[in-house]
């Protein structure tokens, strides 16, 4: 059992994903109000070896020894990778161990106004950076910053990244309707989108309920608006949970064993992680199948969002 890799994981846009996992649940430069790992823990910017490089690197050659090659090698976790200071490192260890693996790496973005941070990813195939606002009083009220962070030198550092990086770049918008969905705001992301040019624009909302009661996700309709609005021709919607069964890493062994879980008695995220001895972005992943497919529902209590199976 590894401690800092985890899957691979069942991803429609990246296929058989393993995931490295650089820093512990939750350290984040944000606290988004859809965070479906819950509340950030420990909020902050500031960037040190959270976790080992001898430790993840070990996990990476035993892996490598061990197991075929993924289609992808992902840095995400329950948290912000570029908070480890050493994710340069890590990354050129896995370039000079696996050079035809594409390595993809999964950020807010918010630490990107650093020049160091973004030489460290400069060797990477793929990033997947988030950006839901264009306006400082929206990036706060959604993404819940460290205080010290601002959407000026956020949008500025994915603008520079864009400029000194030749890998392809897919960028991350999730909407949640009364939040970043005004005319105003969609306006102000087009604009910035034109700046920052992505190969890629994916358009995304909430699969489950978030941090605060009083979101939704959007519709479907709802999205196809905004991408029309925008009348970009890099805009793609996200795609439905229940596409990824189609995936060849989706495990039906693993669904059964959260179903059999939470069949003995509601669970959290946190719960279902450490009774199957899964990283909370594998289990994530499932959920999000399961709730889409009608099979369980999740119910806000006091100690926060539970799975339960749902009654036909």
């Amino acid at each position: 059992m590894y401690k800092y890799l985890f899957g691979p994981v069942p991803s429609r846009r990246l296929g058989m994903s393993l995931g490295v996992d650089l820093v512990p649940h939750k350290v984040c430069s944000l606290n988004c109000i859809y965070c479906e790992c819950g509340r950030t823990t420990n909020l902050t910017i500031e960037r040190k070896e959270y976790v080992s490089y001898d430790d993840v690197t070990k996990e990476l050659d035993h892996y490598f020894n061990n197991n075929p090659a993924p289609d992808y090698i992902t840095f995400s976790g329950s948290g912000e990778p570029t908070l480890n200071s050493r994710i340069g490192d890590v990354l050129q260890f896995i370039k000079q161990k696996k050079p035809d693996v594409p390595v993809a790496v999964l950020t807010n973005g918010t630490l990107f106004y650093q020049k160091k941070v973004r030489t460290e990813l400069l060797n990477a195939d793929l990033v997947l950076p988030s950006l839901d606002a264009a306006t400082d009083l929206i990036f706060r009220k959604i993404n819940r910053p460290f205080h010290k962070l601002n959407i000026q030198e956020y949008i500025q550092g994915l603008q520079d990244f864009r400029n000194e990086y030749k890998g392809k770049i897919w960028l991350e918008v999730l909407i949640i309707p009364g939040y970043n969905d005004s005319k105003t705001e969609l306006r102000l992301l087009k604009e910035v989108f034109e700046k920052i040019r992505p190969d890629s624009i994916q358009l995304n909302t909430l699969d489950r309920p978030g941090v605060i009661l009083d979101i939704r996700a959007a519709t479907k309709i709802e999205l196809q608006q905004i991408a029309d609005y925008w009348n970009l021709n890099n805009v793609e919607i996200i795609a439905a949970a229940p596409e990824r069964k189609d995936i060849k890493s989706y495990r039906e062994d693993i669904e059964t064993a959260i179903l059999e879980t939470i069949f003995r008695r509601p669970c959290t995220l946190n719960d279902l992680a450490k009774i199957l001895g899964l990283h909370i972005n594998e289990v994530n992943k499932y959920l999000d199948v399961l709730e889409a497919d009608h099979k369980i529902k999740s119910v806000r209590q006091e100690r926060g969002l539970f799975y339960q199976i749902k009654q036909k």
